[in-house]
Formats: C-alpha cells, structure tokens, sequence
C-alpha cells in the first residue's frame, strides 16, 4: 500500500475470525498543544473491526497499529457524502421542474430518494465490509 491510514488502538475483543479494535480518532484541534484552552478540541472513539487475521496472535487489551488503504476513505467520502448530495440536488432539481415549482414535493422527494440511497447501501452491507479491508500488527513495548 503506497498511501497508508495508520491508527493506534487496543484490541477490545476477539469474535471468531474478526478482531474488534478500538481506536480514538482526533481532529487536528485534538492533536493541537493549546488543546486544554481550547473549546473546539475533539476526539472520539471507534471501534475498527479487522477480519482475515490470525486472532490466536492477539489479546484482548493489547496495543495494535490498524492500517488501511487511503483510497478506503476516499471511496467512503463519496459513498456518504458526495453520491447523496448528488441524488438530493438532482432529485430536487427534476421534481421543481417537473411540478412547477412545488417545493413541498420537491422536499418529499429527495427525502425519498435519500431513503432509497442509504437503505440500498445498508442491503449492500456485507459487500461493502470486504471492500472496506484493514490490517493490524501488533506494537511491541
């Protein structure tokens, strides 16, 4: 993997063949050294589920560097954001033209297409999983 996400985190739990890893995702006032005066700092905590490794070589609560191909998060970005802006705009854009300007209809259908859009991505689940690969070593020390 050339662009690589890397992310530090603890094995939460072991399921079978899936390592359950929680890591702490920080925005960039999180990282910031004026961070404890400032009031727009986040973090939140994640947990990233890793299948295909040899979880006999893991523990729960041991340290883990989680790793994934930065072309994952690009392709997440358009899935979530950039394709259903895209469906609401056109959505809303061919309805006011098509019903003369009525917005209520306009507003019911791009919720409809939305709807649509996010329950055809959660039927596509399990397809999306294996797409959405990560690995995990283990960090020593």
């Amino acid at each position: 993997m050339a662009d690589v996400i890397k992310h530090e985190g603890r094995v939460d739990s072991i399921d079978g063949d899936c390592i359950h890893v929680r890591i702490v995702q920080a925005s960039a006032c999180a990282a910031c050294g004026a961070k404890s005066l400032c009031s727009a700092a986040e973090s939140k905590e994640k947990i990233v589920d890793v299948y295909g490794a040899d979880t006999t070589a893991y523990q729960v609560g041991q340290r883990v560097m989680v790793e994934g191909a930065a072309t994952m998060g690009m392709k997440a970005v358009r899935l979530a954001f950039l394709f259903p802006l895209l469906l609401l705009v056109v959505a809303v854009a061919l309805v006011m033209w098509l019903a003369d300007g009525n917005e209520a209809l306009a507003a019911l259908a791009a919720l409809l297409v939305l709807t649509a859009y996010f329950l055809l991505l959660f039927a596509n689940k399990k397809k999306l999983a294996r797409e959405f690969t990560f690995t995990i070593k283990p960090i020593e020390g």
